[in-house]
Formats: structure tokens, sequence, C-alpha cells
């Protein structure tokens, strides 16, 4: 039976059984910003077990895309490295909301996996729940599967809680539940081996019965209605009835797998030691992870779900680099054989298939990029040496991002060693200074002793009636205040307090738990606790953030709207002045697109739409139609939601906005840029500095205009003639320079001399950069042809550089880098780099002709 018929068969088996076959739910759970992943079936059936929803239906079945990588159900360690365990699976589930129970779950599953599967009987055990201490069991799923299947007695086991009791969370639906294990031993003697995490007795579909509530007290009280909610491992299941003893060796990862195989020139044995094949695994694995994450709406970033799609692109990029020996972008051409083998099922990775490409390949290529860059540095760290110190370790590592296995591997090719022993030490100091950095974020905060909460009363208020709750050193704790304090990435609002007939500026709010402190321009001298206060609001200023944060939301939409629903905000900063935007997107956001997203923020300020805010249930604003919520960030029992359309930006949000989107003005967009890998910044400024801009542009319009004796609709060519009238000055002063360098390296080859059968042809240049001068070195090898060494140096920005050239025939006995490593420290410096090319360089310019004139003796020691 394929894999594609025994979902089918699955899913056929309770559909006659009256259940409402359902989709799955995107494993990126756009709904639960506590959750990281779908991590199981019954994720999207939360709010029917919680009692918050309700379904058209009582029964249901489907096939769940989950991903587990974090948490308690964190499988990524053992993927690979053993047969059965994936960051990216399929559960195959049944549920039953208050409607059959026990009897029914426990008699359709014996039924479907021995009937319809025809898994032999005698390899089946299960097990049920019996409390450690004996108090309690469940008897009547015992009872069941001894008197209404045919299986042997002696295969049903008790286990306690840690294996046959599931709950939500420490308090909630929860109930005992039912395994089902498959006995792999040759013959059939893993009784004792349920439940002990080993591949000869694997668990394969766990049947779970949500009878009880648990309360705050631990106590369990039962509930009025009993769920059933079950969930089968399909890979688990697809190996048993194919006869595998690996999952991987199924139709479900073959496919994958071979084309691996194609593309690296490593055959797939499946051993389990087998260190390609490792790597083949985790390939396959990763790359259904990262495509469908992708597919659902998430990306590569540096926090929360992005960071994890991030990483688990890395690790697969790291085990083909050093397992597989592929050196070039490789996940990404896998996508179209997984489009093969799962697009039917899933189709969203169908319709986005060429986008998930991009993406994969633009963080492979990104990531190629860093450990080409943490290589160079590596052969400049480590010539002539023995090992690779921890200092050098972590500066490849911290600065250029070089991951501390490959580093290692590198030495390991080099025959020299690492001190990883030092690498963990100057890790756990770098951990410590950020945990005491975090300590002293606020030393203030900390000194804090106050009982009672600060009121914010800003959203209706501009003026409020206070008391001193505290002094400070620089500021003091109100009780009440109209003054935003800064937080969610909009700055706190500026103002004043009165106190004691003194007007003190406030110049930044700070919330400290609940309490909103307020820096003073000058020092609160004569303030006391209890004091009376009037705190007056700059309301201009106010303003201002007022139009940036509202713009913020517009420019959010606009964004996915134009470069896709994959983008979410990785950060923002609201200031009086300008608004920052951070964003995942894989790649540069074009002309086109930027002016596309600007006419559209403006379109939207044009209409004069109203903004609304209201404060509701969290349970109710989750249910609001394309509300948007960030993973990670905390919400209370009610929430602000801002609206700017319903049709168009709904989000979350505590910060301060405009009435109407017209008070925004005018929208300008005034940088685009990258900040890290997959995470792109926009700047924008609205209102009277947008107006500003415009004008001053326009007044430098106007100047180089009558600079350039043209009109404005002139200027842009005018500039272009003067451009392409300097191009070719420059190209005429290039090909002097040329001609001239030509000539001196036929001085130089005409002064090479022979030693061992190697030519050597060395001498001094003028080269205006170290890019100059390896061009002169690429040259110098052309020329030599076969079995030579050039060395070529030069004075650069106040350094002696060199550039060590070898021609193809002899860098299986000479290096480039071993030699200008070696020329290198006869200046005071060091370098190096690949066997045919490789630059180094030093401080001592006064010695750069000796060390010129060492070549010979250098090349005849390594030769």
């Amino acid at each position: 039976m394929t894999s594609r018929e025994l979902r089918q068969s699955f899913l056929d088996f309770f559909r006659e059984r009256g259940h409402t076959v359902v989709p799955s739910a995107p494993v990126v759970p756009h709904g639960d910003p506590t959750l990281l992943f779908t991590n199981a079936g019954m994720n999207q059936f939360k709010d029917v077990f919680l009692g918050t929803g309700i379904r058209d239906y009582s029964r249901a079945a489907d096939t769940q895309k989950c991903v587990r990588v974090s948490g308690k159900h964190n499988d990524l360690e053992e993927v690979g490295h053993d047969t059965y365990h994936h960051t990216f699976f399929e559960m195959l589930g049944n549920w039953s909301f208050g409607d059959y129970y026990k009897r029914e779950a426990i008699t359709w599953a014996w039924q479907l996996v021995t009937q319809v599967w025809g898994l032999p009987k005698e390899r089946i055990h299960v097990s049920v729940y019996r409390a450690e201490d004996g108090s309690e069991q469940d008897q009547e799923a015992y009872d069941i599967w001894r008197n209404e299947t045919d299986i042997n007695p002696d295969h049903i086991h008790w286990f306690g809680a840690k294996d046959n009791f599931w709950e939500m969370g420490e308090t909630g639906p929860c109930g005992p539940c039912s395994e089902i294990h498959f006995d792999r031993t040759p013959d059939c003697s893993g009784g004792s081996l349920v439940n002990a995490g080993v591949q000869d007795v694997i668990e394969f579909w766990n049947l779970v019965f949500i009878q009880y509530n648990r309360k705050a007290d631990g106590t369990l009280e039962e509930l009025p209605a009993k769920h059933v909610d079950t969930g089968m491992g399909f890979e688990r299941i697809c190996a048993l009835v194919q006869g595998k003893s690996s999952n991987y060796d199924t139709d479900v990862f073959m496919p994958l797998l071979q084309e691996i195989s194609r593309i690296s020139g490593n055959p797939y044995s499946g051993g389990l030691d087998d260190r390609p094949s490792i790597a083949m695994r985790v390939l396959a694995d990763h790359v259904r992870t990262v495509a469908f994450a992708i597919a659902d709406g998430a990306a590569p970033g540096n926090a929360g779900r992005g960071y994890v799609l991030r990483r688990l692109l890395r690790r697969a990029v790291k085990y083909g680099f050093i397992e597989l020996d592929v050196k070039e972008p490789i996940l990404y051409r896998l996508v179209d054989v997984l489009v093969q083998t799962m697009g039917d099922i899933f189709p969203e990775i169908a319709r986005q298939q060429e986008y998930i490409k991009k993406i994969i390949r633009a963080e492979e290529e990104q990531f190629g990029a860093t450990i080409e860059k943490g290589m160079a540095e590596f052969e400049q760290r480590t010539v002539g040496g023995t090992m690779v110190n921890a200092a050098d370790a972590f500066f490849l590592y911290d600065t250029c991002g070089f991951p501390l296995d490959l580093t290692e591997l590198l030495a390991r090719e080099r025959e020299i060693t690492v001190d990883v022993a030092g690498f963990n030490l100057l890790m756990d100091e770098q951990k410590r200074r950020a945990r005491e950095a975090r300590k002293s974020v606020s030393q203030e905060a900390v000194s804090l002793n106050v009982e009672g909460n600060t009121e914010f009363v800003g959203y209706d208020q501009t003026t409020a009636e206070a008391s001193v709750l505290a002094v400070t050193e620089h500021g003091v704790v109100l009780d009440r205040t109209p003054l935003y304090a800064e937080m969610g990435g909009q700055v706190s609002d500026h103002g004043t307090a009165t106190i004691g007939g003194e007007v003190y500026p406030v110049s930044d709010v700070r919330k400290i738990g609940n309490l909103f402190l307020h820096t003073l321009e000058t020092e609160p001298a004569g303030i006391s606790v209890g004091d009376h206060a009037v705190v007056q609001l700059a309301s201009d200023y106010r303003g201002h953030i007022q139009r940036n944060h509202s713009a913020t939301h517009i420019l959010h939409e606009a964004l996915r709207r134009v470069l896709g629903s994959h983008v979410q905000q990785a950060g923002s900063l609201v200031a009086s002045h300008h608004l920052r935007f951070d964003f995942n997107h894989f790649s540069k956001v074009g002309e086109e697109e930027l002016r596309e997203i600007e006419a559209m923020v403006n379109a939207k300020i044009r209409e004069g739409i109203a903004v609304r805010t209201e404060e509701v249930a969290i349970e109710d604003a989750r249910r609001i139609p394309n509300v948007k919520m960030f993973f990670g960030d905390k919400y209370g029992s009610r929430v602000r939601v801002v609206t700017i359309d319903p049709t168009f930006s709904v989000e979350f949000c505590g910060g301060t906005h405009v009435r109407n989107t017209a008070d925004i003005g005018f929208f300008k967009l005034t940088a685009e840029s990258s900040i890290q890998a997959g995470v792109r910044r926009i700047e924008a400024i609205t209102g009277v500095d947008a107006d500003a801009l415009l004008l001053g542009r326009y007044q430098e319009i106007e100047r180089l205009s009558k600079r350039l004796g043209v009109s404005d609709r002139e200027l842009y060519q005018k500039v272009e003639s003067l451009l392409e009238e300097k191009k070719g000055l420059e190209k005429e002063l290039a090909e002097v320079r040329l001609a001239s360098a030509a000539a001196v390296l036929d001085d130089i080859l005409n002064g090479a001399a022979t030693i061992n059968g190697v030519r050597i042809a060395s001498g001094r240049v003028a080269a205006a950069d170290i890019e100059a001068l390896k061009s002169l070195g690429d040259d110098l090898r052309n020329r030599l042809g076969i079995g030579g060494v050039g060395l070529l140096g030069a004075e650069v920005e106040g350094k002696a550089q060199f550039v060590c050239v070898v021609t193809d025939d002899l860098t299986g006995r000479l290096s480039a880098g071993k030699i200008v490593g070696a020329v290198a420290k006869l200046v005071g410096g060091g370098g190096g780099g690949k066997a045919h090319l490789a630059t180094a360089g030093g401080r001592q310019t006064e010695n750069l002709e000796s060390a010129l004139g060492q070549i010979q003796i250098i090349v005849s020691e390594m030769a």
C-alpha cells in the first residue's frame, strides 16, 4: 500500500463512520500567539476542548501538518540519527466532541489496524493508564481492549501518567490515553520494551480520552461532555504497513533522498552510523519543515518561529557542507520533488512553489557567503599554526557567524586542533555579560519598592491630577498619568508635572512593572511621597508620534499586500519625527515595489478613514477576521484593537493613534535596507516632516538646474551626459595604467628564476588597493602558464600587501596560502587563502623588498 493509499484509506474509514473530513490547519497557528508551530492535530480544536468554541459537526477526521522543534515537543537532535523522529510530520487523527467515546475509539482503531491494514495482531501491544500509586486506573479502557477486541491480553500494559495521561496545560481539559505500539523484534518478544523509547517497539497511535477538568488546586472533576482526540504518526504507520524498518525507507521520503543522492554524488546506504546518510535524512526532513512553514506564512528571521526556520535551514546547509561536500545551495532544489510527492494533498506548497524556492535559496546563499567569509578569516588566522586558539574560534563564531563545527572541520582537514574548552569559556563569559547588562538596564527599577499601580488615562485625557508614589534620583512615580510610557516600539510622551507650585518638564516615561517612572529634566528636590501633582501632556509632540504610529499600521498591511502574506513585523520604532519598520523578507524591496507601497499608504491617508480603537476580550479579539497579533507578545484577558478599515488593517495595539487617517497628512519613504539576513528595514516620515523633505528636495533641484543651465525636466539627462563623459575619461586612464602594469609584469617574468623545476617570478608593483593587486596576480598566473609560482608586493594604504599565485599543475604540492603566509610574517603580519591564489600583509612596509627577495628560499623549502 502506497502512502497516498494509506492516507486515503484512513480518511475513508472514518468518513464511512460519520466523521467530517476537515482540511489540515496551517503549521503557523496565526490565531494562537501562545504556540510557535502547530504541533498536534488537536490544536485547531483547542477552543472546543476549552469550551470557548463549537463546530457544526461532532465527529471529525483529518491529516494534520505538524512541526515539533521546540519546548517539550522537540525532536530536532534525533532527526537523521534515528529512523523515526522528524521535525515535520503528518498526524492522522479522528475526534469526537461529546459524541462517541472509548468503546468506538478503541474497537475502530483495532479494526482499522488489523483488518484494513493487516498488521499482525501478535505484534501489537497497547498501554492503558494506571496511577503510579495505584489510586486510579482506566479500567474501562482496559476492559474494552480485553473483552471487545481479540488482542492478546498479555499485550495490554499498565503505565503511569508520564506515558498515559494527557493534559493540555497545568489546568483545563485532560484525561487518560491508550497508546498502540508495534513490536519489531524478530521473535515478537518486545513486550518489556513498550514505552522504553527504542526503535524495536514503537508507538504509532495515541487514543486520548478527555473526561476531566484539572482545577487550579490540582484536583480533577468530571467534564459534562467527554471527548476523543486521537493522533497517529503518518510516517510511522507507512513504515509499518510497507514493512520498512525506517520511516525514511518509505515512499514518503525516498524520492527526496534519491534526489539528494543525485545532486551530491553520495549513495544513500540508510545506515544509522553512516554520516552521509545521516546528512541526507536531515536534509530530507528539514526541507519539508521549511517549505510547509513558508507556504503557511512563516519566514526565516531572528526571533520566534522565524529564528527556528533559519536555524533549520542553516543546520541543513552545514550537514550538506560537512558530510556531503555540497558547497552550493541544495535545499531549494528539493522543493520540486516535494511538490511532486505532496502537492496534491497539500496544494498550498504547489501554489507557492516558486516563492518557497526563492526564500530558501536566498537564505542558503546568505549563509554560504557567511561560510565563505569565515573560511577566509580562518585561513588568515591559522597560517603556520598548530591550533585554532579560543579567541580566533570565538571571533569566527561571534563576528563572522561561522559555526564552531565548521571551524573544527577545517581544522581536521589541516591536521590542527581547536581550543573548544577555551571557546566554551568565552561563550559562557559572553552570556554572563549579557545577563549583567539585562540586570542593569534600569537600576532605578530595581530600587523601586512601591505598592500600587499607575493608571494610564492618556487615551482620553491630556491632563490628570495625581499623587506621588515614589521619588527617585531623576524622577517621580505617579499613581495617574496621561503620558504614554515607552513600549511596543512607541517612544514616550513629553509633558510637564506641576508639583508644589514648580513646573517640571517630563522628558521620558518608562514602565516598570505596573508603575510609570517620569524622568524630570530638573532634579526633583523637595518632592515627597504623597505630594499632589498635575500632569499635562505635550499634545503637539504626541500628535507627531500618533501620525507615525497610525502610518506604521497602514505600512504593515501595504507591505503584506505588495510583497506577500509572509511579511511579519520584526521590530519597529515610532518616534516624533520618523518611523522605522522591520519585517521578514528574503530580498531587497525593488523600486517599483517601494513606489507601490508608498502610493497605497498615501491612498489610505487620502481616503480619510476613521481610526477605531476598542478594548475587547482576548477570546473575541482573536476571532476578528484578519487581525494581526504577534507571537511571543503577552496579552491579558482584554486587549486594545486598532482598526483602520475592517477590510484593511486590524491589529492588537496599546499605542496612541490619530482619529482619522487624513490627520497623517502625507507619507514619504526615506530608506530601505537590510539589517540582517532575511530582515529588511523601511524608514519613513509623515506630516510636516514629509512636507519639509519635499520642499527641501524641490529647492535643491532648482539650485542644480540653475548651476547646470538647464530646466528641471532636462536635469536628469544633463547629469547622465556628464557621467558618460567621466566614464570615458576613466576608461582611457585605465588603459594607460593597464599598459604600464603589463610592462612591469613583463620585466618580472623576464627576471624569473627556476628552482627544482618551479619557475618563480616576483616583484614590486603599484596597486591602488588589494583588489587591483589581486587582479595583477590573476594576470601573472595566466601568463606563467604551467609550472610557476608568482609573488607580487605593493604598498597599499600604509601596509605591505602581497598576492601569491600558483599554477594549477602545482597546487597539489604547493599552496599559495601557505607561501604568502610565510612571506607576510617577514613584514610582521599574516594571511592566507586558497591553493591557487592568496593574499596577506603586514605593517612593516620597510621590509617589503626584502620579503619579496625571500620567495625563492620559501618555495624551495616547501617544494
